[in-house]
């Protein structure tokens, strides 16, 4: 299971970069957004992946005996879907206002100064 998500990471990682290569805004937002993906998915695998009780130790335990489920990644990877939510709404919206305006989303034409906005 872990070799599938490693490869699914490097998938994720290189169509992200390809994506942000393109001339399209719209496609360097899918690139992000599979950037991030891929990113959480790599912190979720470092934390590894076992079958385990949750992390609560009972009364008169002073060390974990059994495996248990490290919180840590989780809670960091919850974070970072809600930064990186916040952030692909914020590009959609700006994405939007620019193609209202200019009626484009290529990169090399919003890059030329010819119309004041």
């Amino acid at each position: 299971m872990e070799l599938l998500l490693v490869f699914l990471i490097g998938l994720m990682h290189a169509g992200g970069v390809y994506m942000l290569l393109r001339r399209s805004m719209f496609k360097m937002i899918i690139g992000l957004i599979l950037l991030g993906n891929g990113a959480n998915l790599l912190i979720f695998l470092l934390g590894r992946l076992v079958k385990g009780h949750p992390p609560v130790m009972a009364d008169g335990m002073k060390v974990f005996t059994d495996i248990y489920a490290d919180p840590l990644p989780q809670a960091v990877i919850l974070t970072a879907i809600v930064i990186g939510f916040g952030l692909q709404s914020f590009a959609i919206i700006l994405i939007k206002k620019v193609y209202k305006v200019l009626e484009t989303d290529d990169l090399d034409e919003l890059n030329s100064s010819e119309e004041e906005i």
